[in-house]
């Protein structure tokens, strides 16, 4: 699969950019089928359906495994705009997805480098490619324009 990762991280960025309305962190996730389609779009929607687990990687990876018609990611290739928090690197891991991309680093609950690192744990179960840094500075500025307003 060669895929042009900055290009599926414009995809979701948009995603990102189009959940405002939410009220939620804005964060943007892609799934992409081991083809490099994407298969699987999600933001964060906690807020607006009070469900914890609404993060937008699980979105993507349940709109993708419904599309696949199976759990099991092998293959998928998962392009979010924020690194993943420790819920979300365990669906991963658990979903098998072989690879993860990344553009802003979360120093407050980032667990695939930053504060933790399930994914490339040498305990883990399953190994994970992490590619991280992709539009870092457009990811981290979408973040930064959503929690300004609210830190006045």
């Amino acid at each position: 699969m060669n895929v042009n990762y900055e290009e599926v991280m414009h995809a979701a960025l948009e995603i990102a950019r189009s959940s405002e309305k939410s009220g939620d962190v804005p964060v943007g996730a892609v799934l992409l089928n081991p083809s490099g389609e994407i298969i699987g779009r999600g933001f964060n929607l906690r807020e607006r359906d009070n469900d914890p687990t609404a993060h937008a990687e699980i979105v993507a990876m349940r709109e993708g495994a419904s599309a696949l018609g199976n759990w099991r990611l092998d293959g998928c290739t998962l392009v979010v705009t924020l690194e993943p928090c420790g819920m979300c690197a365990g669906a991963i891991a658990q979903a098998r997805i072989p690879r993860v991309v990344f553009g802003a680093w979360d120093e407050k609950a980032g667990a695939v480098g930053s504060v933790w690192d399930l994914l490339r744990d040498p305990r883990a179960p399953f190994s994970v490619e992490v590619i991280s840094g992709i539009l870092e500075a457009e990811c981290a500025q979408v973040l930064r324009d959503f929690f300004e307003p609210l830190r006045k």
